[in-house]
């Protein structure tokens, strides 16, 4: 029997977006449904309302996106604070403006791995520059933002519980024929 994976066709496929919101500005992030790797997009400054949802309407259908994944910034202990409740809100707009099925994820944390990811990365590229002497693009470097890395991370966790959630259940089609 073939994995999911390769049993994927072209209609199969879909694109899935991340969104880091915050106050002032939102990170994005992409991957699609075949190589299941979360990458960072670009950074969103907020605007107001409107524009910032017009902004991702066209995104999404730029990117052909079939879901969004929408951070959820619990409080450490897991409670819902002002801005958990604030991304609900922008949650339901998106579902309702956008009509792209949207789901929360937790982000506790993603901001602290996207910087860690982020430094492992400038490291590598600033040693990189040293044995090499070549620069880093600008627009790399103009990419890899703290915000987009976390909308990353957040779309990571999105897809590997995607995945361990489509693991479980083969393995109990297999178990309970």
């Amino acid at each position: 029997m073939a994995n999911a994976k390769t049993e994927l066709t072209k209609s199969d496929r879909h694109t899935f977006l991340a969104v880091d919101y915050g106050r002032a500005r939102m990170g994005l992030a992409i991957a699609d449904s075949e190589m299941r790797m979360a990458q960072p997009l670009s950074t969103m400054e907020r605007i107001n309302r409107n524009e910032d949802m017009r902004r991702l309407r066209e995104l999404v259908r730029e990117q052909g996106v079939k879901q969004i994944v929408v951070g959820l910034p619990l409080r450490l202990d897991g409670t819902r604070g002002e801005m958990a409740e604030e991304a609900e809100r922008f949650a339901e707009r998106v579902r309702k403006q956008i009509g792209v099925p949207v789901e929360m994820v937790d982000e506790r944390l993603t901001s602290w791995e996207a910087e860690r990811l982020l430094e492992e990365v400038q490291g590598r590229f600033i040693h990189d520059e040293k044995l090499t002497g070549h620069k880093k693009p600008k627009n790399v470097q103009a990419k890899m933002t703290v915000d987009a890395m976390a909308a990353a991370v957040i779309l990571k966790e999105y897809l590997d519980r995607q995945e361990q959630a489509a693991a479980k259940a083969e393995r109990n089609m297999k178990a309970n024929p």
